[in-house]
């Protein structure tokens, strides 16, 4: 009887730590409306000299509870292409644990930090529209990165001189976070798509032709991460700047898909059973009304109306193949991959 209170008290204390966890951790996400950061540090110091070891460490000030608060980040460059590509290459950001307690990002020891490529007139807007690929992914599958958009004062320290841009971008989960929240790991390493479950994988790859993606490995994780819980296998997907939603000036598409442009659709789901194809079909008919609805109220963050009006367009023509039976056929149901 002894033996069996303990257990139970064990369970309840451990449940109980694994709810504080993820409740420190979620803080910073919940609140959804933009955080305002103020951040210092040289592109070209952080483009060529961070690594996996090396980081550039600085201090990053923060709007929360009406005033500014400091806290020391260690930041590096992640990704290959717009790391060489890009002005403002994209940031991996590292916070210690000591620094962060007691703070909003308490329970956040890794983010990403998403920010334009290019000094450009639609730098901010390409934001905007991968930040509404994130909440379109919200409404379809529970397992995704949860994303919080910040509005950036960054001091860009360019040898002898100062230059003040004000950015938008967003924050990102770390997978590992993820995890935490569906008590199961994340991992990397080749599985087939096949052998993940069988809903997600569609409503991912219907969710990367939704936003026109097809720069995406769900077998190599190029552009996502796996999730093993509940004896399953999830995928999460990231990175979306080289989609049709987003546009951006700098995309590129590989040609061998049978496409010229970003803006060109190609299903790139292996063949599943039709009726779960079908399944996720309805799923997203149901919910197209939520999904204009996520454009319409990033509308006052659009700086260029013709960049807002261009992402309704684009997702109105995904549900115009969805509401076709032999568009979705032709476009879906046969492209299907069987390799």
């Amino acid at each position: 009887m002894n033996k069996q209170i303990f257990f139970w008290v064990g369970l309840l204390i451990v449940t109980s730590l694994t709810a504080q966890v993820e409740q420190k951790s979620d803080a910073l996400f919940k609140n959804q409306s933009p955080l305002k950061i103020k951040l210092s540090y040289s592109n070209d110091v952080i483009r060529l000299e961070t690594d996996d070891t090396t980081l550039v460490k600085t201090t990053m000030s923060f709007w929360n509870e009406d005033i500014w608060n400091d806290i020391e980040v260690s930041l590096r460059a992640r990704g290959n292409f717009r790391r060489s590509k890009c002005y403002f290459p994209p940031i991996k950001m590292k916070i210690k644990k000591s620094k962060a307690e007691g703070t909003l990002f308490e329970g956040n020891k890794n983010l990403k930090l998403v920010v334009p490529c290019l000094l450009q007139k639609e730098k901010n807007d390409n934001i905007v529209q991968e930040f509404i690929a994130y909440k379109l992914y919200e409404k379809i599958s529970p397992y995704h990165f949860q994303t919080r958009m910040v509005e950036i004062e960054f001091v860009e320290i360019k040898k002898k001189k100062t230059i003040v841009h004000q950015l938008k971008g967003f924050l990102i989960e770390d997978d590992k976070r993820v995890a935490d929240r569906f008590e199961g790991k994340s991992f990397e390493r080749y599985i087939h798509p096949k052998a993940m479950d069988d809903i997600t994988s569609i409503q991912n790859t219907m969710f990367q032709f939704m936003i026109g993606n097809t720069d995406f490995s769900v077998a190599y994780q190029h552009n996502g991460k796996l999730l093993y819980a509940n004896k399953k296998i999830y995928p999460l997907p990231y990175d979306f700047d080289l989609c049709g939603l987003v546009d951006a000036s700098y995309a590129i598409v590989n040609r061998n898909l049978g496409i010229s442009s970003v803006k060109d659709r190609k299903y790139r789901g292996f063949k599943r059973d039709e009726s779960l194809v079908q399944e996720v079909r309805d799923q997203l008919l149901s919910k197209k009304s939520q999904f204009f609805q996520i454009i319409d109220d990033q509308q006052p963050r659009f700086e260029l109306a013709s960049e807002f009006e261009s992402t309704k367009t684009f997702l109105s023509s995904f549900f115009e193949i969805l509401e076709d039976d032999k568009e979705f056929d032709k476009k879906v149901i046969q492209k299907m991959r069987t390799k």
